[in-house]
């Protein structure tokens, strides 16, 4: 029990830190970007739905579902439910995250699949749903053996650990990209808005730092609030 509660403390810093990065994301692309619209003839209003989604609805709740096996004081058979649904919703935010950005790219005549940030992301949603897809499977419905999952268990968290990881070092870069772009267009490179997209990006890679931190904290541990409740 001792384990769980400092475990559950634990996840009170990357709490703070997605509300933090949720706000800062939506005061930017509000604010400084003038909103959001899935039909706009401005538009930028269409491309702004995409870091909302990218950040609130794929990084952080992909983050969450990921850090409910410790912060949450619920059965294994709850937490694996909810670490199912919750990954399931991040997958289709994020999916629709990625077709505003080929929706304003196509609309605005822009290419479409030239950047790293655009290759890394195509690669983060297709490893990304793979895994959901197998974790179903095996985990959920119709369920593998005992023995199928108890060997795929450490496949499956290092899979998931390694494309949260890349889909945060992902969002990182499409904030540089974005950045640099406005101040190519005439954005001050000291402004207020320069400052807040980077200190966005600084505090969504602390989040996903204090995401794995968490996860394999006592990781050896075979409690209730470690992976192996799988």
């Amino acid at each position: 029990m001792a384990i769980g509660v400092r475990a559950m403390h634990l996840t009170i810093v990357p709490h703070v830190l997605a509300v933090a990065a949720a706000v800062m994301v939506l005061v930017w692309c509000i604010s400084f970007r003038g909103g959001l619209a899935w039909d706009s003839s401005d538009k930028s209003l269409i491309f702004n739905v995409h870091p909302v989604l990218m950040l609130i609805g794929f990084i952080l709740l992909s983050g969450e579902a990921i850090m409910c096996y410790k912060s949450l004081p619920l059965s294994k058979e709850v937490k694996k439910l909810i670490h199912l649904v919750v990954h399931a919703i991040a997958l289709i935010l994020g999916i629709v995250g990625v077709y505003a950005a080929f929706k304003y790219h196509n609309e605005s005549n822009i290419a479409n699949l030239y950047s790293l940030h655009s290759w890394l992301g195509i690669g983060v949603i297709v490893i990304y749903g793979l895994q959901w897809i197998y974790g179903f499977l095996v985990f959920f419905y119709p369920g593998g053996s005992g023995g199928l999952r108890s060997e795929s268990l450490p496949w499956h968290v290092l899979v998931g650990m390694f494309v949260y990881i890349l889909a945060v070092a992902t969002a990182a870069i499409g904030f540089l990209e974005k950045l640099t772009f406005l101040e190519v267009s005439g954005v001050d490179k000291y402004g207020a808005e320069a400052y807040l997209v980077n200190f966005t990006a600084i505090v969504t890679i602390l989040y996903g730092a204090f995401v794995v931190l968490t996860c394999f904290t006592q990781a050896h541990q075979a409690d209730d609030y470690s992976y192996s409740a799988i």
